[in-house]
């Protein structure tokens, strides 16, 4: 693992970090704050995944969570959407291709050979950080915006039994419904949509998926709003599986991470009361 950085912040360090992915083949770039500890000690985690054209830099740039992460004590990490580089396939929309990768292992040419997000996610990642920085991995809790909303729904519905705690911003929740998830599952997995389910966030609860709570916060003026995103679908799935859930829509509020920094606080607040 190469340390590209590091900087002091909140009496915490943020660092940014480069390594050989064995999962998508190609070089991955990432950014972990750990905050002000006593040697030896552990703390929790926080999984944060990012949006559609994004990488690790935009929330760690913008995101606006150091001063509440040093204060409640969290490990924030921030992983990139995709591989990239040459080799890799890519598409020149921004909805697909690098820098949307979904949250998916592809398996469809040519996105199978380094698209595999969700392996190095919920498996590669978490054993980097794990062996190099002071995690206490059996407290773990995921987050995401927009394209990341539904990678940490998925994932924290898939893998409940790993995280305390699942929140997001602004999330694509029902893919298999809306544009940009029925071209990105399409693309990535192939066309039989029975396949879809296990990353469609509505799909994994009706299907059985469960959590104690969820907290979704949604701006009101997002023009993605109506096609995309359409949380009330979330809303039903939930009330329908007695999952608490805590949709909160934000009046005046878009997708930008104006938004996102704006409730960042209560969302880390949400997750440390969990993790403990």
């Amino acid at each position: 693992m190469e340390t590209v950085a590091t900087a002091r912040a909140f009496g915490g360090t943020q660092g940014v970090y480069r390594h050989a992915s064995d999962a998508t083949g190609t070089p991955m770039t990432f950014s972990v704050y750990v905050p002000p500890h006593v040697p030896g000690q552990t703390l929790p985690v926080i999984w944060y995944l990012s949006g559609l054209t994004c990488t690790h830099a935009n929330v760690t740039d913008k995101g606006e969570y150091r001063r509440t992460c040093a204060e409640l004590g969290l490990i924030f990490v921030a992983p990139d959407t995709s591989p990239r580089g040459d080799g890799v396939a890519d598409d020149p929309a921004y909805d697909f291709g690098q820098g949307a990768g979904f949250y998916v292992d592809a398996t469809e040419a040519p996105w199978a050979a380094h698209f595999r997000m969700w392996s190095y996610v919920t498996e590669e990642l978490p054993a980097l950080i794990a062996a190099h920085f002071p995690a206490d991995m059996a407290r773990q809790s995921i987050m995401g915006h927009s394209m990341g909303g539904h990678g940490a729904l998925t994932i924290g519905l898939t893998l409940a039994e790993r995280f305390r705690a699942v929140s997001a911003f602004a999330p694509i929740v029902a893919p298999s419904r809306v544009p940009w998830g029925e071209k990105a599952l399409g693309g990535y997995l192939g066309a039989d949509r029975a396949g879809w389910r296990r990353h469609d966030a509505v799909a994994l609860i009706e299907d059985g998926a469960r959590v104690p709570a969820l907290l979704v916060d949604q701006g009101e003026a997002d023009h993605f709003l109506a096609e995309q995103l359409r949380p009330h679908l979330l809303a039903e799935a939930c009330d329908a599986a007695g999952i608490e859930l805590t949709l909160r829509m934000q009046p005046g509020y878009d997708h930008s991470y104006y938004f996102i920094a704006t409730f960042m606080a209560d969302h880390l607040a949400w997750h440390a009361a969990r993790l403990g």
